[in-house]
């Protein structure tokens, strides 16, 4: 990058899978619950703050109103239109967590219920890095290990009664050490980390395979489109036993919490 522009140097992302309707009508949960990791954040006036993983935009804007300066940053192009509709005043940006660098740095990064979806921990924990001021912050929430157990094995264990083949999940999930080490190796000193149990209620009857619709596009994918039914109820009857009460269905998160700084 040169001249100080704000445009991320990779939009190289891969095929957007995502419908911002659905995970704003069915899934307001993702950002409702990490609206305390912005309390942790705590924005400062004048800051200037990176959203990694930003998706449509409600907790970048909430940053953004205690007078930081935020840019937000998804690999969804169709998160980040409808962002930028709901947010015109804000910086929202198409970019690669894997592959991004701006400049000037960053005062915080944050990040909610992203980093899951990225395998390559090692290549987003230097973007991360390289993106910080000297003693700048990180504040990152996302599927620590043991997130989603039942709701993954009963995924995997429906592609092998409709596929002939079992489907692993695609989701990193680390153990507190493990994302540890990875923040260290890049200049990153851990000062805060926990794992949190967080059962959460899914809305609706259909709750479960509209989070299967949501978020497990990984099988759905790969399922011909007039077996997806089947799909759906073989995960229904696998998941039910531990996922589903009298009050309805309910997804098995865990989180995992960690506050870090630049050294």
């Amino acid at each position: 990058m040169s001249g100080g522009s704000n445009q991320p140097i990779s939009q190289d992302c891969e095929h957007d899978a995502w419908d911002p309707g659905l995970y704003t009508d069915n899934h307001a949960f993702v950002w409702k619950l990490g609206a305390s990791l912005v309390d942790l954040l705590a924005p400062q006036n004048g800051e200037r703050i990176l959203d990694v993983g930003c998706g449509t935009g409600q907790l970048t804007a909430e940053i953004a109103a205690t007078g930081a300066s935020v840019v937000g940053i998804d690999s969804s192009p169709a998160m980040i239109q409808e962002a930028r509709q709901f947010n015109p005043q804000i910086e929202f940006h198409v970019a690669d967590a894997r592959d991004f660098k701006f400049e000037p740095g960053f005062d915080a990064i944050f990040s909610n219920a992203a980093l899951h979806w990225i395998p390559e921990a090692n290549s987003v924990a230097q973007c991360l890095s390289q993106a910080l001021k000297p003693h700048g912050r990180l504040v990152v929430e996302f599927g620590g290990h043991g997130n989603v157990h039942f709701l993954s094995v009963a995924l995997e264990r429906a592609s092998q009664t409709i596929l002939g083949e079992t489907i692993r999940h695609p989701w990193y999930f680390p153990s507190i050490a493990e994302f540890a080490t990875v923040l260290e190796n890049n200049g990153l000193e851990v000062t805060q980390a926990v794992l949190i149990d967080r059962p959460t209620p899914l809305k609706g009857e259909d709750g479960l395979r509209i989070w299967v619709r949501m978020f497990a596009q990984h099988w759905l994918s790969r399922i011909p489109a007039e077996d997806h039914k089947r799909f759906l109820d073989e995960v229904e009857t696998i998941a039910r036993p531990h996922l589903r009460q009298d009050t309805g269905w309910t997804a098995d998160y865990r989180r995992l919490r960690v506050l870090a700084r630049k050294l």
